[in-house]
């Protein structure tokens, strides 16, 4: 590395038994920065259903990758590498990692690292990473999503769901949303929904042929795949966008895909993981050029769900799997 503050030899992560699962804190070495990387003091690291996945063994990580969990990170720039020049000592960061944030220290490429903005703690910022990314690559590159337009979100009260509300309201999509209680349903209105669906008492598709949008809905944000598969299609307009980030329902489902062929519909999908450092750099590059503004000037703001102590992972992912937060879960360092 060409330069760095005082760095111990080891630091706190988080360890995954390989037969029960179970989470403990053990002693590492604090990981060295390649030439285009930087080395994180960690403050704080989101949560991300991938770490529930990839702690049951579900989601393997990549061969190149940090075995250790945790996709986003906020803190301190305490090394770099001899090719990054726009980071110095010090700075305050978030960054999506290559694994790895579930740690006191993380390293994460340049090219995957942004500023805090303007006023937001580091815990808000740790949230930020894994959901712009998210939300930019599939709503707005892949989707093509318009100012306009009528957009359907579904998991609208998770992290990524909370952010893709308020990044679409703010880019000026009509913005609709399912999620499984009241509260929450009146939370995601408060924060840019025109309409929010409890799924849980409510059919979606009912509700919205009831207001005069079945085949009229542009895009569609799905993280819940089986059933939902149909009744996207069904309300998705001519030349409608869907994209599937997820299937908490399953991946199988009996479809007609009539209206696919009679509405010219685009199906597509992604993780974000599988994409190469360059895809991401560039989306990152488009992140600071069109969302940086509205979180800087407080128009975007993530939600908050709780915040634990590192030693308490556990029952932040016991959280998680309940499904009852809303917005993003944090580790605090």
């Amino acid at each position: 590395m060409s330069e760095s503050t005082s760095v111990p030899d080891q630091c706190r992560y988080v360890a995954v038994d390989p037969d029960s699962h179970h989470l403990s804190i053990a002693l590492g070495p604090v990981p060295t920065p390649r030439a285009d990387e930087v080395l994180i003091k960690v403050h704080s690291a989101g949560l991300n259903r991938a770490d529930l996945l990839q702690r049951k063994g579900l989601y393997p990580p990549p061969e190149d990758a940090s075995p250790v969990m945790g996709l986003e990170v906020a803190g301190t720039v305490q090394a770099k590498g001899e090719q990054v020049t726009d980071w110095q000592l010090g700075d305050r960061i978030c960054a999506l990692t290559h694994g790895g944030g579930y740690a006191e220290y993380a390293v994460a490429p340049v090219g995957q690292c942004l500023p805090i903005p303007t006023g937001f703690s580091k815990a808000e910022a740790a949230a930020l990473p894994e959901a712009l990314l998210t939300v930019w690559h599939n709503l707005f590159q892949r989707a093509g999503l318009q100012a306009g337009e009528r957009v359907l979100i579904h998991g609208g009260a998770s992290g990524i769901g909370t952010m893709a509300v308020m990044m679409c309201s703010a880019m000026g999509a009509k913005v609709y949303t399912t999620a499984g209680t009241v509260e929450k349903c009146r939370a995601l209105e408060a924060h840019g929904a025109t309409c929010a669906i409890n799924y849980k008492t409510e059919d979606f598709e009912e509700i919205l042929t009831g207001l005069g949008f079945n085949n009229k809905i542009d895009v569609i944000l799905d993280m819940i795949g089986g059933d939902y598969i149909q009744k996207n299609l069904n309300l998705a307009a001519p030349e409608g966008r869907i994209v599937n980030i997820a299937y908490m329902r399953g991946f199988k489902a009996e479809v007609n895909f009539a209206p696919l062929l009679m509405k010219r519909i685009t199906m597509t999908g992604s993780t974000l993981r599988a994409q190469t450092f360059a895809q991401k750099a560039v989306m990152v590059e488009e992140i600071l050029a069109h969302i940086y503004p509205l979180l800087n000037s407080g128009k975007i703001k993530p939600l908050i769900d709780s915040i634990y102590p590192l030693e308490q992972v556990e029952q932040a992912h016991g959280h998680m799997e309940s499904g009852q937060h809303m917005g993003k879960i944090i580790l605090k360092m």
